[in-house]
């Protein structure tokens, strides 16, 4: 019976195994995957039942190169608690953040009516707004994994952008 090359060799993940739900919507890439390394539906079904812990380190491997397209390609991250937001956009060596944090205690990020109250006060000595730039002291996409494990979620940087160009302005 075959397994992965790549699952011998890495049997401790980069990241963090893809969701039930994740693997569901990858189950075409993750074929294409399994069929890479010449293994058909019916041997995936033998190693899961002869060999779990060769189908875990495959689960793995494909995790992993999941993630590192995806952490590859991301460029905005958003954070949201309930008294700060945190902006970032990620570049090669380091990311640039803007943080707004309320000063008033009851405001509630977290929901609509805080996100409104955000608009209707962004400029106003209600709102702390710190930028910054850091550089990655680790691998880039390991640094933004980490920011994700924090809480963050990729963006499309509309708010990001938004804010930085009246900053900028």
């Amino acid at each position: 019976m075959r397994f992965s090359a790549l699952a011998a060799k890495f049997t401790i993940m980069k990241y963090s195994r893809l969701t039930k739900e994740q693997f569901e919507e990858l189950h075409q890439e993750f074929s294409t995957f399994l069929a890479t390394q010449t293994i058909d539906k019916a041997e995936w079904d033998t190693i899961k039942r002869e060999k779990p812990e060769v189908a875990e380190q495959e689960l793995d491997v494909f995790s992993d190169l999941v993630w590192e397209g995806v952490l590859g390609k991301a460029e905005f991250l958003e954070h949201f608690s309930k008294n700060h937001i945190f902006l970032f956009h990620c570049f090669e060596t380091y990311v640039h953040s803007i943080v707004l944090k309320s000063l008033v205690p009851e405001t509630d990020f977290l929901s609509r009516e805080g996100l409104q109250w955000l608009s209707d006060n962004m400029f106003t000595d209600t709102i702390e707004m710190k930028v910054g730039k850091k550089e990655f002291t680790e691998e880039r996409n390991t640094s933004i994994f980490a920011l994700i494990q924090q809480g963050a979620f990729l963006s499309d940087g509309l708010l990001y952008n938004q804010i930085n160009s009246i900053i900028e302005s």
